[in-house]
């Protein structure tokens, strides 16, 4: 979790004993820059391994005065997961690492 902003990976280890396997595989790839499908079954840990790395280079650019008026990520969910897949691995975490950071 080192790779992550303080405030995302403090947050992360509040809520979970270790990565999943995707997450671990999935992040090193994320961090490269390119665009990244994860494959893997239901409850695996993909879309948060998406949305926490996405989270941890806003947090990141946010800390350094460097955040700009545009868009950083695009995600593709379908249509039947995006509801869950916002409030759970969204702003659930948002709020959470928000938190954390006032602390």
């Amino acid at each position: 979790m080192s790779a992550f902003h303080p405030h995302v990976a403090r947050w992360f280890e509040s809520r979970f004993a270790a990565p999943t396997e995707v997450q671990r595989l999935g992040w090193a790839e994320i961090a490269t820059k390119r665009n990244v499908l994860l494959a893997a079954p239901t409850g695996s840990g993909k879309t948060l391994a998406a949305f926490l790395y996405s989270i941890h280079r806003l947090v990141s650019l946010a800390a350094a005065a460097s955040l700009e008026d545009r868009t950083y990520v695009i995600y593709v969910s379908p249509l039947k997961a995006l509801s869950n897949d916002i409030e759970k691995n969204l702003r659930g975490p948002l709020a959470e690492i928000e938190a954390l950071a006032s602390e």
